[in-house]
């Protein structure tokens, strides 16, 4: 059996369990006499998506069909498909998928907080694909949250890191490593572009940073990925660090940062910034 045939298999089957949840008041259809089947019938879906029956049954059937984005999307929103059972849909019919616009996230609940808080004293961020802060732990702060970094007053990293002057950036080999995350922004572009805030932002830090706008103009795309970058801060000087990206399940495009000491020195610089710790930002909303 060929992997396309076993994805109409599991196509059939998953549009008839969905068919069978809708009852014909979800959809403002009278339930009508002797009805056999416990949702809609083939001919309800097929005339409430504005799609032929034959070819609503043919689909169900699992026969090899075309079916298009803006067909599927008709027979989702009658199924009342959620967004992931909406992608899945896609998937088994293989036809290219686009998340909903907007659906970038802007905030975490508090059990991706106490992850991170329960990593200090390794620092632990939470960023969009856009690198807005979502969510940060004590060690994080110490580190990052200075006062010429809080005086930037956006809570983005790129923003920051483009708008400080050098000597207050806290990357160091800064040619490096800001090429590296505008390649990785743009990686993520792909699938927003034309969406308001993106262009919003892409446009404002470009105007206010002519080296961004530079980076971005380049066209240079990368995956995230593991990082060794190298910080300063100017209580314990310089910290090489190694970066791992980590998903986090229901948060699309959202992903927790951590940062690793590369050696015993730099875990003993970290020590004493821990020592020194002062609460500039609350844990409970970082990104405000």
């Amino acid at each position: 059996m060929t992997t396309t045939h076993r994805r109409r298999l599991e196509l059939a089957a998953f549009l008839r369990t969905r068919r069978a949840r809708v009852t014909p008041a979800d959809v403002g259809m009278p339930p009508g006499f002797r009805r056999r089947t416990p949702g809609l019938r083939r001919e309800e879906v097929a005339q409430l998506s504005g799609v032929g029956v034959t070819w609503y049954t043919w689909l169900e059937q699992g026969r090899p069909i075309n079916a298009s984005a803006q067909v599927l999307d008709a027979v989702a929103r009658t199924l009342r498909l959620d967004p992931p059972e909406r992608e899945h849909l896609y998937r088994l019919a293989e036809v290219p998928f686009e998340p909903a616009p907007e659906r970038l996230g802007q905030s975490v609940g508090p059990e991706v907080q106490s992850v991170i808080d329960a990593l200090d004293p390794i620092m632990a961020v939470v960023y969009n694909s856009r690198y807005d802060i979502l969510a940060t732990n004590a060690a994080y702060r110490d580190l990052f949250l200075v006062p010429q970094t809080l005086a930037v007053g956006v809570p983005n990293v790129l923003w920051t890191l483009f708008t400080l002057p050098d000597e207050a950036c806290p990357v160091v080999h800064r040619e490096c490593e800001l090429p590296l995350m505008v390649a990785t922004l743009r990686s993520w572009y792909g699938r927003h572009v034309g969406e308001p805030a993106w262009e919003g932002f892409i446009r404002d830090l470009s105007a206010a940073s002519p080296y961004f706008a530079r980076l971005w103009a380049s066209g240079e795309v990368i995956p995230p990925g593991p990082r060794v970058k190298t910080f300063r801060h100017e209580a314990v000087g310089e910290l090489r660090m190694t970066s791992q990206s980590l998903q986090i399940d229901g948060m699309p495009e959202c992903r927790i940062v951590v940062y690793t000491p590369e050696d015993e020195t730099v875990g003993a610089k970290l020590a004493l910034l821990r020592e020194r710790r002062e609460h500039i930002w609350p844990t409970e909303n970082p990104a405000s």
